[in-house]
């Protein structure tokens, strides 16, 4: 993958609309600090915009390599998280959930 923003298309790519039933989620992510974005989830279906959302209920923090691995499968996010690679800032419980959205 060449960025981010690939990265975050090819996660979009994966995403299960059955898991998403009935959600109304917000996920944010800031990569390497400098990067924001979001996925809001909401009744099976996923937009993602780019920014900040004041409303994401949970915030994945991680550098651009991190998230390009865990995307393409070749890092796992549990142990990215583990390993202090990854960080969560908000309701880590709904972290657990992308596994279910997006699954590998």
């Amino acid at each position: 993958m060449t960025s981010v923003a690939d990265a975050v298309q090819a996660m979009k790519a994966k995403f299960n609309p059955a898991a998403a039933a009935g959600l109304d989620l917000v996920f944010g992510f800031r990569i390497d600090d400098t990067k924001h974005f979001s996925l809001v989830v909401k009744d099976s279906t996923c937009e993602l915009l780019e920014g900040e959302n004041p409303d994401a209920q949970v915030t994945l923090v991680m550098d651009a390599e991190t998230l390009e691995g865990i995307v393409d499968g070749s890092t796992d996010g549990m142990q990215a998280f583990m390993g202090g690679k990854l960080r969560t800032e908000g309701d880590m419980m709904l972290a657990m959930k992308l596994s279910e959205l997006f699954p590998a």
